[in-house]
């Protein structure tokens, strides 16, 4: 059977009926809840979700840290709760559902920002010792999604998770690569999931600016977590693109979010397979929505960016991309990032 939350809803006003969806049996029984919030936002939802949770209690997620995680784990161990729901952005997410998978419950997840697919995936991107690490953890037994939030976060993070959907399409070209070069099973549900929540967005006209466009958005960052959990990895949204965006943050942390460097990650991959026609199309989908494009538009210069690349495969061992498969010495690498540049730097 497909691995699927017991339920998904986008629309407005999703946190202020976050009472409706726990009443459900099959969430809560108990009516014993915990709520996680993020310091930005907290004391607003808090005051919007005590109507319907009564006596729920609320916790504060301080970051969006390994520790923070194991905090709220310790928390949430110490008492009866049936299930904790994770309502904010996605460090406030992630921080729940390793916390949760910590304490052996269930987890809601209530996204109030849409910049990548971790609203449904099964890992937990959390800082650890200075970087970045991914935890395996369930998937969430449900999810809201509530536009009122959604349009009032900043507009980039929120055009960010148009990049990493649209980076599923090179992942998925990695991923069959791997198979073709090396053997690596595939799994054709998963990539079918993956790619159709790519394609369901890359050519829309329409922007952040419409509930249409959002509630698509939100629905194609849910089916790429999905697809993670039907493949059992997260080889199906996460290829070469992500290695070049994983490498960023160790060479260059800070430099863009996660969401805007699979985009870039994505086009550079595709230019990397001479793909003339879908790295135009990503391309012009990344530029419809305001994202970088090329490393000047992420602060990086063309040697900077050549560094990333260099280390990029190493973020990922064991994992077959096209950039493994080109084994690009220094002098090549520079080498083509500089005619992506000027192919595209204008």
């Amino acid at each position: 059977m497909l691995p699927a939350p017991l339920t998904m809803d986008v629309r407005r006003g999703a946190v202020a009926e976050l009472g409706a969806l726990l009443a459900d049996s099959r969430v809560a029984t108990s009516g014993r809840v915990a709520v996680a919030v993020g310091m930005g936002q907290g004391d607003h939802i808090e005051s919007l979700i005590a109507p319907t949770l009564g006596e729920a209690e609320v916790f504060r997620v301080a970051d969006g840290s390994v520790d923070a995680a194991v905090s709220l784990g310790a928390d949430l161990r110490k008492a009866a709760y049936e299930v904790v729901v994770g309502v904010g952005g996605g460090k406030t997410i992630d921080v729940t559902k390793y916390a949760a998978s910590l304490a052996g419950i269930p987890m809601v997840a209530v996204a109030t920002n849409l910049s990548h697919d971790g609203i449904c995936s099964p890992t937990a991107s959390l800082v650890y010792e200075g970087g970045k690490g991914s935890f395996g953890v369930p998937m969430p037994l449900a999810i809201l999604v509530d536009l009122d939030f959604v349009h009032n976060a900043p507009e980039s993070l929120v055009r960010a998770g148009v990049g990493d959907v649209v980076s599923n399409l090179s992942a998925i070209e990695d991923w069959q690569l791997g198979n073709v070069e090396r053997g690596e099973p595939i799994d054709g549900l998963a990539c079918s999931m993956s790619r159709t929540a790519a394609e369901a967005l890359i050519g829309r006209r329409d922007s952040i600016e419409s509930d249409a466009f959002l509630t698509v958005l939100a629905e194609s960052l849910i089916l790429s977590g999905m697809s993670m959990v039907v493949a059992g990895s997260s080889r199906p949204a996460s290829g070469g693109d992500h290695e070049i965006l994983h490498a960023v943050d160790q060479l260059f942390p800070g430099t863009s979010n996660h969401g805007e460097l699979a985009g870039i990650g994505a086009a550079f991959c595709f230019f990397l397979r001479e793909d003339d026609a879908r790295v135009k199309q990503v391309v012009e989908c990344l530029r419809r929505h305001e994202l970088p494009v090329v490393p000047a538009d992420i602060g990086l210069n063309a040697e900077q960016f050549a560094e990333v690349i260099a280390l990029a495969p190493a973020t990922r061992p064991g994992r077959y991309t096209i950039l493994e498969h080109l084994r690009m010495q220094d002098s090549e690498i520079r080498d083509r990032v500089g005619d992506y540049v000027r192919a595209f730097g204008s």
